[in-house]
């Protein structure tokens, strides 16, 4: 694996470094050693399938508030998304700017995301399916998440929205959500 930063501190774009012969590929996906080189000590402790099947769905973005925030590992295993990740620590010097990068089933490449991130996704293809990595279980109740349309973040998906969740299109503004916040 070779890790990639992005302009968001903590946040990696991760490429595999398949072995391919006559009977296919292997590419190792995890390795606790390789992955405390850029500092994650925490156990993933809840892995989950999505499964998206038109193209152009937005889901996101999602994050869990302290103490139950979360560093997520994605990977597309079909299709291909545009993913988007943007920093909600607001002591950060990177707060509210995101990172967007296209992950397929071709181009094998994940994201790690740290804790203190909102987290989305669009659908470039049908029936796209993704594996996340959690470090923290599902909390209901501790979830929150931005509109994924909010001028503030000023996001371009690749696509017109055609499929999303009324939670996720009801997400207060940027204002609403950091009141207070100079923009």
């Amino acid at each position: 694996m070779k890790f990639h930063p992005t302009n968001l501190e903590g946040a990696y774009s991760i490429s595999l470094e398949p072995f391919r012969d006559e009977r296919g590929l292997f590419a190792r996906t995890f390795c606790q050693r390789e992955f405390a080189e850029i500092g994650h000590e925490k156990e993933f402790v809840q892995f989950n399938h999505s499964l998206n099947t038109h193209k152009g769905t937005i889901r996101g973005l999602h994050y869990q508030r302290p103490p139950y925030a979360e560093i997520k590992l994605i990977r597309c295993i079909k299709g291909a998304v545009y993913d988007v990740l943007v920093d909600v620590r607001q002591e950060s010097p990177t707060f509210l700017q995101h990172f967007g990068i296209e992950l397929s089933a071709e181009n094998m490449t994940m994201i790690y995301i740290p804790e203190g991130f909102a987290h989305g996704f669009q659908t470039l293809e049908d029936e796209t399916e993704l594996i996340y990595h959690h470090t923290a279980f599902y909390t209901p109740g501790v979830e929150s998440g931005l509109k994924f349309d909010d001028p503030t973040l000023g996001i371009r998906w690749p696509l017109p929205p055609s499929v999303i969740s009324d939670k996720d299109q009801n997400y207060p503004s940027i204002s609403q959500t950091f009141t207070g916040l100079t923009l």
